[in-house]
């Protein structure tokens, strides 16, 4: 599992800042999370083929969060795009993007699908045979949800030395990784622990952008591989966090500490500050595994 940033400051885009957008690859398995503008220009530059994203999830509908939809929707058309592609986030989210293509005429060859979110719990609302995905009520100005993805659980490692000490045939392999047990000939039963190893351990990341301090969100990402939490300021401009719904870093931290995560990311900062290191160096001074996003940077979970 890795992110590709493609995007991860506040506001409006710089001449070498872009707004929020990343890419989730699990397993070839690519999920796009937010939009911002300059995003199909971010995904040519990390090579990141067009036609395996098939879902995108928005956060929320300030515009440095999916003001690149519509044109990043407009390119899959023209390069002729068939797979089918599903759109999650805020009510109101197929309204802006249907008007767009109304009005321009440019109605899509593929297949567009709207899941459009207003819960204010947290919903299951993806799920294959890898991942499930989960909304993470957050707390901004306008409705707000992060996401947790989550790996299934893999099948069970096959011993093949016991396998073959109990003369088990090779048909019974699959089931066995299953996690089924064998039943022999003679009627007696192999347990399935006795001929498999544990699964790959499985992996998740929690996406929590844009939101004011809110621990709530705790038990929902207790535990995760790696948490991405915005930080738009430091400690010296906190006074801004409560007009604007916005967390510091030091808070940020806060967060992942009690939520006794693996790693914490931290991203969505604010262009007033020079140099993003400080936004590390606050948030270590209560939780040790900090590390920075930045645009074009590619992080793995572990």
């Amino acid at each position: 599992m890795q992110v590709h940033i493609l995007g991860c400051y506040s506001a409006t885009p710089q001449t070498n800042h872009h707004p929020t957008a990343q890419v989730l690859n699990i397993a070839n398995h690519l999920f796009l999370i937010d939009c911002g503008e300059g995003t199909q220009v971010q995904l040519r530059k990390q090579r990141i083929k067009f036609n395996q994203i098939k879902h995108i999830f928005i956060s929320h509908l300030h515009g440095d969060h999916f003001f690149g939809l519509i044109g990043l929707i407009s390119t899959f058309n023209l390069l002729g795009r068939q797979a089918d592609l599903t759109i999650y986030g805020p009510k109101g989210i197929k309204e802006i993007i249907a008007l767009q293509l109304k009005l321009s005429k440019s109605w899509t060859s593929f297949n567009l699908f709207f899941k459009e979110l207003n819960s204010k719990t947290s919903e299951l609302i993806f799920e294959d045979e890898r991942v499930t995905v989960k909304t993470i009520p957050l707390k901004h100005r306008v409705y707000t949800n992060g996401f947790l993805f989550e790996e299934k659980p893999g099948d069970r490692k096959l011993l093949i030395g016991k396998a073959l000490e109990y003369n088990i045939d090779k048909a019974y392999y699959r089931s066995i990784k299953k996690g089924k047990d064998v039943v022999l000939d003679d009627g007696s039963v192999v347990p399935n622990h006795l001929l498999t190893d544990e699964p790959k351990p499985t992996k998740s990341y929690a996406f929590c952008s844009d939101t004011f301090y809110h621990p709530e969100i705790i038990p929902l990402i207790n535990g995760v591989n790696a948490l991405y939490h915005e930080a738009t300021f430091l400690e010296s401009h906190k006074h801004l966090c409560k007009d604007t719904r916005h967390s510091t870093a030091k808070e940020a931290a806060m967060i992942a500490k009690a939520a006794k995560v693996k790693k914490l990311i931290l991203g969505h900062y604010s262009t007033r500050y020079g140099n993003i290191k400080s936004f590390q160096e606050e948030a270590k001074t209560v939780f040790d595994h900090v590390e920075l996003a930045d645009d074009g940077k590619v992080i793995g979970i572990e």
